[in-house]
């Protein structure tokens, strides 16, 4: 399973961006894909999620109403959509799969593939 994180970028406060995770052929129907975040100093975080049974989504609360995570198996492609983005927002954007059945979003402990990850800073 190979995955690959692109659209970061520096954008205001205020502002959106949306990341792409490009994903393996078929990764979408056996496993579970899921956006963590590492900002300067500080631990790997999970945001979101989006299952391979039938795209059921998960978020962190403080991301609730602000992110979307959806995927187009088609194209093989995870997205996640950020908008109101804030300062505290900066890190780099990681996306991940992890099989297995999952009620929440991923733990990093659940991850069994990691793609490279994105910079995103908000700043004015």
């Amino acid at each position: 399973v190979q995955l690959q994180a692109s659209g970061g970028g520096l954008v205001q406060p205020g502002g959106s961006l949306r990341l792409s995770c490009a994903v393996s052929a078929f990764t979408l129907d056996y496993y579970n894909v899921g956006w963590f975040r590492q900002a300067p100093g500080k631990g790997r975080e999970s945001i979101a999620c989006i299952t391979s049974s039938g795209g059921t989504t998960y978020y962190a609360n403080f991301v609730k109403g602000r992110f979307t995570i959806s995927g187009d198996n088609a194209k093989n492609t995870v997205y996640l959509q950020m908008n109101n983005l804030q300062p505290d927002d900066t890190a780099v954007y990681y996306c991940a799969a992890a099989a297995g059945v999952v009620f929440t979003v991923l733990h990093l402990s659940d991850v069994d593939y990691w793609g490279k990850g994105t910079q995103v800073t908000v700043s004015s």
